[in-house]
């Protein structure tokens, strides 16, 4: 179960897929144009350091693309930047996404864990600073985090960033799901990244652009030494032809990504609303996915009835009855929303 994510649509053919979160306008057809039409290019390599792509998501967060690094989705940077860094030792919170502590541990570097408190609805508390200490390298969050859902506030994150360089901690922040949560720009760091070396923002467009297939993600840091390193640590061909011509078409989708928030935004409430009011524990969660509790039994369920849903029980920090699904278009929710009835009025 360690490594076993949402979006297994292979095994799970027949099912609405609400393990993944992306978003729920699906693939918009610029993007899915541009990679056809990036075919042409098939029998050539890829270009290495993806100028045009750096540069178009440099003009989109409004920062230098000498800043950017493009990975082959998100994870792989998360690879690349623990290879480049080599820390010995780190600090994550629980539960948070798996793949910090995979990268983390495929270099050796020993995890400590910051347990959150279910009572406190895993939110990250002060305690998290007083945690903080001189033997640590390095430190992964996720805001908002992966699966709860819940943000951290820009004011909190800057207290934990400057006492990270104050102990000479490198910082990184997933704002991977940032882009679904209300005033984004409220919560982001990237507008400090000059003023501290130690400091790595991850983005994708998985879940903007709902395009995990292609595999992009980018980084945002103003070390440029760190960044030469990683590209130094990744092999040169890592992102695909196809994939940096889907970014550049993404890029100009604004009208759509307004769209994909606004559905998310009125989405959740009804889902949040309807399922509180089947008797399952709902978390407040801030991003555009439902992180609740509910039978254990309950994924096996729903895939009986057609629904895939992730099982969160492989999160370090969670156990068997915790649950994710994705918000999805009203048509879609009403058929989860159907069968949880369906399955808790049993």
């Amino acid at each position: 179960m360690k490594h076993i994510h949402g979006g297994n649509v292979y095994q799970y053919k027949d099912c609405l897929d609400f393990s993944a979160n992306c978003n729920p306008l699906g693939t918009p057809q610029s993007v899915k144009e541009a990679v056809i039409k990036s075919l042409e290019h098939i029998s050539d390599y890829p270009q290495v350091g993806c100028r045009p792509l750096r540069e178009a998501v440099g003009a989109y967060e409004q920062v230098d693309p000498e800043n950017v690094i493009c990975g082959n989705g998100a994870a792989e940077l998360i690879f690349s930047l623990c290879r480049a860094g080599k820390p010995g030792r780190a600090l994550l919170p629980a539960p948070t996404f798996a793949e910090y502590e995979q990268a983390l541990e495929s270099v050796g570097c020993e995890v400590e864990h910051f347990w959150l408190d279910e009572a406190e609805d895993f939110r990250l508390s002060g305690e998290f600073l007083k945690a903080l200490h001189k033997k640590l390298d390095i430190v992964f969050l996720c805001n908002p985090n992966n699966p709860t859902g819940l943000l951290l506030e820009r004011s909190f994150l800057t207290d934990i960033l400057k006492r990270c360089a104050e102990l000479e901690i490198f910082l990184v922040v997933d704002e991977c799901f940032l882009d679904f949560v209300k005033g984004p720009e409220d919560y982001t760091l990237k507008g400090v990244i000059h003023q501290y070396p130690n400091l790595f923002i991850l983005k994708a467009f998985t879940k903007r652009y709902a395009m995990a297939g292609i595999r992009l993600g980018y980084g945002i840091c103003g070390n440029r030494e760190l960044l030469e390193q990683m590209e130094l640590s990744t092999q040169p061909w890592n992102v695909s032809t196809m994939a940096q011509a889907a970014g550049i078409a993404a890029l100009r989708e604004k009208d759509y990504v307004e769209d994909g928030r606004r559905t998310v935004f009125a989405e959740a409430e009804y889902l949040k609303t309807e399922m509180s009011a089947l008797g399952l524990k709902v978390y407040p969660s801030q991003a555009n996915y439902i992180f609740f509790k509910g039978p254990e039994e309950l994924f096996a369920s729903c895939v009986e009835k057609g629904i895939l849903i992730r099982d969160c029980s492989n999160y370090p920090g969670l156990c068997k009855g915790y649950f994710r699904v994705a918000v999805k278009k009203h048509e879609d929710n009403e058929k989860l929303v159907a069968v949880l009835t369906a399955i808790l009025s049993l």
